[in-house]
């Protein structure tokens, strides 16, 4: 204003204040409403400035642990990476991202993003130990593949044994093995095993259709044509 003190140069001025205002007003709202653990109206409140102050990494942050809290981990995601290119060096939101990758049983991008945790800080504790843990889960899984592709069933099943041993935290790494093992069972002709495992795989995801086709083919093993 001091610059070029017009009607029109005053009027913006006071639109941008005013605004201001009102985005400040919008932040308190949304730090308050994540305090309350009301993350549904943070999100909504952080909505409103992010759509204004689009390149607020830190918003950006805050964001994402919301959506995790409710629950929508790929909307969490798409908050992360957006502040990892905001900010320099971003390598807890790297970390974040790995995380959510690796819960979600998508052990090939949670590698991928963890290494970029580590390219920023090589001595980063909580990417380190994750790199290891997600390193050696993805080489089991990548080898009991590998022996699947030969026919070496027995390798195979003894792998996927392993992997259930090495995550026994996140639940779906357990029931992709024993998806995985159920369809060994059946490839090695082993009826009766591999039913048990593919209706275990089945009772906790009743329309997997790799467990339904293996199980069908043990039926048909035990000459069960009914089932």
């Amino acid at each position: 204003l001091k610059s070029s003190p017009s009607n029109n140069e005053e009027k913006e001025a006071q639109t941008q204040l005013t605004k201001s205002d009102e985005l400040q007003r919008l932040h308190s709202q949304a730090l308050s409403a994540y305090q309350q653990e009301d993350y549904k109206a943070a999100i909504s409140l952080l909505d409103e400035i992010l759509a204004v102050c689009v390149w607020d990494a830190e918003l950006r942050e805050l964001r994402a642990e919301c959506y995790i809290k409710e629950g929508e981990p790929s909307k969490a995601i798409s908050d992360l990476k957006a502040a990892a290119k905001l900010k320099n060096d971003n390598t807890e939101a790297f970390y974040k991202i790995s995380r959510i990758y690796y819960q979600l049983g998508d052990h090939e991008l949670s590698l991928s993003e963890v290494r970029e945790c580590l390219k920023l800080d090589q001595d980063h504790k909580q990417c380190f130990s994750l790199y290891k843990q997600v390193k050696k889960l993805n080489k089991q899984i990548e080898s009991a593949e590998e022996f699947i592709r030969e026919g070496r069933y027995e390798d195979a099943i003894s792998k996927y044994e392993s992997v259930m041993k090495t995550e026994p935290e996140v639940p779906i790494y357990s029931t992709r093995a024993k998806e995985r093992i159920c369809h060994c069972l059946s490839k090695n002709q082993q009826a009766t095993e591999a039913i048990k495992f593919c209706t275990e795989v089945l009772q906790l995801e009743p329309t997997n259709v790799n467990a339904l086709k293996d199980r069908a083919e043990a039926y048909l093993l035990e000459d069960m044509y009914e089932e």
